[in-house]
């Protein structure tokens, strides 16, 4: 239960600490930190247009996906306390109930009958299939780590007390800061600003999503955020009282979030043909991590 609010809570603020980091990178004022939830709360309060051609799978989809992220979130858990479903192989229904929201945001893009839509879908498809593994490689390797099978008791079974655990964890929070940029469509993969018809990806996608669905979006990028925040936040918990997890888990997301502005500031966007090879390597990080698990256990011949 306290994963859960704490992700929402998170969710209010994120976006607002990476616009302000960019602005500040930028020298420019920039808006205020509650300015994109402003934004969303305005689209919230508006009804939704829809075209004659689309189904309701274009109607639907938005809710789907921000229902998706909501149940994912419910299997986070928070330190030693676990989340408000916990079961064996939960990580399994993590990773296909983000699958299951990006399945039906693929769909309702070509529902639209828009070519350039389709086109973005396809981006996005093939960018989710090359994250996919990488995301199972590390989850898998840290089960075989500390022989437990459901978050929870992953992450509370989870401790660093060696240079190759500690490697293992830096990997380990690399590898999600970028899948998390992968999954949200943000640079370097993609840029959300861009209006440049050829290298748009997600954002093209929604073109034709319109205030309350839209509103959805964008808040479930929102907590798509926070959420892979407080994964990464669980391997700083050492079995501290709460009200310290609680500081550890606030600092988490804080520093998380400025590292995105920084990267958005001083990255530029790869090349679109670069992108599959990036998201690729990340498969191959994940093969480290393995590799050094198996030094750990005097496995690896």
């Amino acid at each position: 239960m306290p994963s859960f609010v704490l992700i929402i809570f998170a969710s209010l603020f994120f976006p607002g600490i990476i616009i302000r980091t960019k602005s500040i990178a930028s020298g420019r004022k920039g808006p205020e930190i509650f300015q994109p939830l402003k934004d969303i709360f305005r689209l919230l309060k508006k009804g939704a247009v829809y075209s004659k051609t689309s189904s309701i799978i274009f109607q639907i989809a938005p809710a789907i996906y921000f229902s998706s992220v909501l149940a994912a979130i419910l299997v986070v858990p928070f330190g030693n306390h676990k989340g408000i479903i916990s079961f064996e192989g939960d990580f399994l229904f993590f990773i296909y109930i983000l699958a299951l929201g990006k399945f039906f945001m693929i769909v309702s893009s070509l529902d639209t009958g828009s070519s350039f839509e389709g086109m973005g879908a396809s981006r996005e498809a093939l960018y989710s299939m090359l994250a996919e593994p990488a995301l199972f490689i590390l989850i898998g390797c840290f089960a075989m780590m500390t022989g437990k099978i459901s978050f929870a008791d992953l992450f509370s079974s989870l401790h660093f007390g060696s240079y190759i655990s500690y490697a293992i964890g830096v990997l380990g929070t690399y590898m999600l800061v970028m899948l998390a940029m992968v999954e949200n469509s943000r640079m370097p993969v993609d840029d959300p600003k861009t209006h440049l018809e050829l290298t748009m990806i997600h954002e093209v996608m929604i073109l034709d999503n319109s205030g309350f669905d839209l509103g959805l979006i964008l808040f479930t990028g929102n907590l798509k955020f926070a959420m892979y925040g407080a994964l990464i936040a669980n391997f700083f918990f050492g079995g501290f009282p709460i009200h310290i997890d609680i500081l550890i888990f606030a600092a988490t997301q804080i520093a998380f979030a400025i590292i995105i502005g920084l990267i958005e500031s001083f990255m530029a966007r790869f090349r679109m043909n670069h992108n599959p090879q990036f998201i690729f390597t990340l498969s191959s990080v994940a093969l480290l991590i393995f590799i050094g698990i198996l030094l750990m256990k005097n496995n690896l011949l």
